[in-house]
């Protein structure tokens, strides 16, 4: 859905989403943000960019999954300087390389190419990832499911701009009874978990399973947290924050709480549990953004994850305009 806003609206949302008064809570520059992503328009995408001058690496990397999420290769040269700079933080870096692969520009492959042997794990593992989106973008299945998706009556149960596509047959998020079957999900469950697999292949999986979305579907994804790569176990955390699952609550918290986890993990949990909202999540995010001993990306956004509670506890029609769910929230991997 686009929408529009006046002249007056657009610079509250600029002021809002930059903090100009320098006293904007950060979940109010989050709904700011999102609103601005609904625009889809050039001077969104300006606004948007201009937020990566701000401190905290939280919205930054929500900012360029933002910009992956438009989908315009205007937005292309802000996230390639962002990927490039090496003093930011990875997660900011690796969110700007997966908005790259959103965009899917063939352009991009050769940029995205530099950082296969970069020093952050999490920054390779997703340019190696962005690249084999765009060419399966480019592939005759992706064509084919691009033409095919035109045709599709049905609207897609998640409508948001993936970094990997479903296993075929599972593209459209509305998988058939046949797909829901014990030895469906274990053979996807084997998949996921396959470190022999490109990572491609394995994200393929975990977005079909996030598809069939049953408690079977959701043990498979969680045994994924036992993997040594941050990137693939902040995936499943994302998924499980568009699947809102109530049985996925209890492996979120233990990642929320496991210090030795890696704070770009524990980040997705925390933003997952905000939006799945039951009851006893809530004291838990209270806790660990006060906590002294966290990360500050974990405090934040735990801070954004119990304004995102008290959303689904609400009788608020939208989290905020234009996100890529009017019955969810869904905030970025």
């Amino acid at each position: 859905m686009t929408i529009t806003v006046s002249p007056a609206e657009l610079k509250n949302l600029e002021d809002t989403l930059l903090n100009t008064q320098g006293n904007v809570l950060l979940h109010n520059r989050f709904r700011a943000l999102f609103t601005l992503k609904s625009l889809k328009s050039e001077e969104a995408i300006r606004i948007i960019s201009d937020g990566f001058k701000d401190e905290s690496a939280l919205l930054k990397h929500e900012l360029a999954y933002c910009l992956g999420q438009i989908q315009k290769t205007s937005a292309l040269p802000i996230l390639e300087s962002v990927l490039a700079d090496t003093t930011e933080d990875p997660m900011v870096r690796h969110e700007a390389a997966e908005a790259m692969g959103a965009i899917s520009a063939s352009k991009s492959i050769p940029v995205l190419k530099k950082y296969l042997s970069d020093s952050n794990q999490s920054v390779r593992e997703t340019c190696e990832i962005a690249i084999a989106r765009i060419e399966w973008d480019n592939s005759e299945e992706g064509q084919l499911h691009k033409a095919a998706a035109k045709d599709e009556e049905t609207i897609p149960t998640y409508l948001s701009i993936d970094p990997a596509p479903p296993t075929s047959g599972l593209i459209t998020g509305v998988p058939k009874p046949g797909d829901v079957t014990e030895s469906n999900i274990n053979d996807l469950r084997s998949k996921l978990l396959n470190k022999e697999l490109p990572l491609f292949e394995r994200y393929r999986a975990m977005f079909a399973l996030r598809n069939i979305g049953t408690p079977l579907a959701v043990d498979a994804l969680a045994a994924g947290f036992a993997d040594d790569s941050a990137l693939f176990k902040h995936e499943i955390a994302f998924v499980f924050g568009q699947l809102l699952s109530p049985h996925s609550v209890p492996c979120l918290l233990e990642v929320l709480k496991d210090s030795q986890e890696s704070e770009m993990v524990r980040h997705e949990a925390a933003e997952a549990l905000g939006g799945i909202g039951t009851p006893e999540v809530l004291p838990h995010l209270r806790e660990w953004m006060i906590r002294e001993d966290a990360p500050r990306v974990v405090r934040e956004s735990c801070q954004v994850a119990i304004d995102m509670w008290e959303y689904e506890n609400s009788n608020e029609f939208q989290y905020a305009n234009g996100l890529d769910s009017t019955s969810s929230v869904t905030l970025g991997a």
